[in-house]
């Protein structure tokens, strides 16, 4: 059993984004991925997007992170 966190928020202010993509960054580390490897895998991940559906365009991946293996990969 784990427990999961599921977390989709927007900000008008860049700092506020960036404050909490750091903060995930952090605990991440303690994060782990479910059956990694196998077919049914599930990564756990952060991602920092600029988000422009309000201009009906689409969002624009600034930072990615995945937890593989207790190993967090940053992209």
């Amino acid at each position: 059993m784990k427990y999961r966190v599921k977390i989709d928020l927007s900000f008008d202010s860049e700092a506020q984004a960036q404050s909490l993509m750091a903060y995930a960054k952090n605990l991440s580390e303690k994060a782990v991925s479910i059956n990694e490897g196998e077919v049914n895998e599930e990564i756990a991940f952060c991602d920092l997007e600029i988000c422009r559906h309000d201009e009906g365009l689409p969002c624009t991946k600034l930072d990615r992170v995945e937890v593989r293996k207790l190993e967090v990969k940053s992209s």
